[in-house]
């Protein structure tokens, strides 16, 4: 791992594909990829072809609510009334769906009727440092805040729920990490996330919205070509172990308005820096455990 110290500002080439997402960012198209799912191997997204910057009439005529939200962003707006979260209990049993808005409003939350399933992933490159984004202003839940790699949720549809293996779990990983960071599924084969944990946690972003997730975490170490969508990404940058200490160390602080999302912070807090000795040794799986659901 190079020597040489580097500010925690972003690196040029994660500078330069933010541009050109911003380029790309009127080409981006929905998320709703249907996947032909056979284990072991890499998944072909399919099905892209209506404009993510489209509202559709369904969103715009729910129940009332997006006029109580107008100052959503549109794109925000369409996911959080389209997507539909799979319900899990705190056994991660799946119990039934809902929308994406139900799923990340206190007044729900603190119902608790929505616990969702969820997953981070953390992607390291071939020199081990860890690819960190910061959300986009438009995120409704901790915009700008600076988070692992892809945080996100599979959806209830068949390709996102089977549960062995991980396997759906894995789906939409490779699914998200397109729509976000546009890495291509062939460079993230869906057998090359490695599940390490299960945590249940939850945390309010504001007075409205929050979330109560019981979170998958995927590791992979791999080389990948970004493309971010500003739509869902404001930022990008990868770090070493001595480079997250000094952003931390500036978010405790309040330095510069660097912010941590709270589910990255309970990772690094309780597992990170003890996985990433396996991560540099190349035995991740020997610290594997999907039995256990740590309650944070």
């Amino acid at each position: 791992m190079a020597a040489a110290a580097r500010s925690l500002t972003p690196l040029s080439s994660a500078s330069a594909s933010i541009r050109l997402g911003v380029a790309r960012a009127s080409a981006r198209v929905a998320s709703g990829s249907s996947f032909r799912v056979l284990p072991g191997r890499t998944l072909a997204l399919r099905g892209r072809s209506s404009s993510s910057f489209a509202v559709t009439g369904a969103v715009m005529g729910k129940a009332g609510t997006v006029g109580a939200d107008a100052g959503m962003d549109a794109v925000q707006r369409r996911l959080m009334f389209e997507d539909e979260c799979i319900l899990v209990d705190e056994q991660d049993n799946v119990v039934g769906h809902d929308s994406k808005y139900n799923c990340h409003l206190m007044e729900k939350i603190n119902s608790g009727h929505v616990l969702h399933r969820a997953f981070s992933v953390f992607l390291f490159n071939s020199k081990y440092e860890l690819l960190l984004q910061q959300r986009s202003a438009t995120k409704v839940t901790f915009p700008l805040v600076w988070t692992n790699t892809c945080c996100s949720h599979p959806l209830y549809r068949e390709s996102e729920l089977i549960e062995e293996k991980c396997l759906g779990v894995r789906n939409a990983a490779q699914r998200k990490l397109f729509d976000e960071l546009g890495i291509q599924a062939e460079e993230l084969p869906v057998d090359q996330f490695i599940p390490l944990g299960r945590m249940l946690y939850k945390a309010p972003s504001d007075g409205k919205w929050g979330e109560h997730e019981l979170d998958y975490l995927l590791f992979m170490v791999r080389d990948v070509r970004l493309s971010p969508n500003p739509e869902e990404v404001a930022d990008v940058k990868y770090v070493n172990r001595d480079e997250l200490k000094e952003l931390l160390k500036k978010a405790d602080a309040g330095e510069g308005g660097i912010k941590l999302s709270p589910w990255f912070r309970l990772v690094v807090d309780n597992f990170l820096m003890g996985w990433w000795d396996h991560v540099e040794r190349g035995t991740l799986e020997e610290v594997a455990d999907m039995k256990t659901i740590h309650k944070l």
